[in-house]
């Protein structure tokens, strides 16, 4: 599957290195003509107002139609802050929940699934269509809204391949 890894800004290298790992053709998105031909995306991590600043009107409108289309994407961490803004996800998202840069750190959430949160943002509101996959504690993690898989962490940051599979499988 041709995965198009949104890189305007922040963690989409690691992105592309595990979806190729996966057998997927990952490429980088920094424009409209970049997405010709992708099957699915990724909304990496990294700093969600500045990504929202470096989206081109042009490729908001590439991105919203490849979601509209039905393609599967993976948003974590501000990437899942950008697809709620975008009104893709049902659900309000908190930004650096669990504290400053200085406070992150690595868990493991109640199914196992390791997680890296570096200034990660937490749900604070998921609609009814919203399928809560893991969580930490009391506060979801991860989630599924039909074709789109949501993580307030960074999973391309870990050895566990699970997230990608789930939403690319």
């Amino acid at each position: 599957m041709r995965i198009g890894v949104l890189a305007l800004q922040g963690a989409f290298a690691e992105h592309v290195v595990r979806l190729r790992a996966l057998g997927h053709d990952a490429v980088e998105i920094r424009s409209a003509r970049d997405l010709a031909g992708a099957e699915g995306l990724v909304l990496p991590g990294g700093e969600s107002t500045a990504q929202a600043r470096l989206l081109s009107d042009t490729l908001a409108a590439a991105l919203d139609a490849l979601w509209r289309d039905g393609a599967p994407i993976l948003a974590t961490c501000a990437g899942a802050i950008l697809a709620a803004r975008r009104g893709w996800l049902d659900a309000d998202l908190a930004r650096n929940a669990y504290g400053p840069q200085l406070h992150s750190a690595e868990a493991i959430a109640g199914d196992g699934t390791p997680l890296v949160l570096i200034r990660a943002p937490r749900f604070t509101r998921l609609g009814a269509e919203v399928e809560v996959l893991a969580r930490l504690g009391d506060d979801p993690v991860l989630v599924r809204q039909r074709r789109l898989v949501a993580a307030t962490f960074h999973p391309e940051l870990t050895d566990d391949p699970r997230v990608h599979a789930l939403a690319f499988g």
